[in-house]
């Protein structure tokens, strides 16, 4: 169970922060998109446990859309996303045809065979 502590902290996990700003609806799906690399921190894979600091920046892939976020808060409790997160681009389709070519190209075809 996670809880509050009396003293500040600089670093939170890069797991908890996850669920805290509300990217995913439990830990163990920020755990789990962390160790199937959808997530990055500063342009590198991460790890659950990797320390996450205000001002850096996390690359979030949830199904098929792309979110940079810069993180503005350190949360080890859930709050309002909008004060976690500094700064938010629009979501990217991950399914774009220069990342991932042929997959309008399958997913046609699989429709076309059932």
């Amino acid at each position: 169970m996670i809880q509050a502590t009396d003293k500040p902290s600089d670093a939170v996990r890069l797991d908890v922060w996850l669920w805290a700003a509300r990217f995913f609806k439990t830990r163990s799906l920020a755990k789990a998109a962390i160790q199937t690399g959808k997530i990055e921190a500063g342009g590198l894979r991460a790890k659950p446990s990797r320390l996450v600091r205000v001002g850096d920046a996390l690359r979030i892939v949830r199904g098929e859309e792309i979110l940079q976020v810069t993180v503005a808060m350190l949360a080890d409790q859930r709050g309002l996303a909008e004060t976690i997160v500094a700064a938010q681009t629009a979501p990217q389709r991950a399914t774009d045809d220069t990342e991932r070519p042929g997959v309008r190209a399958a997913r046609a075809q699989a429709a076309a065979g059932r």
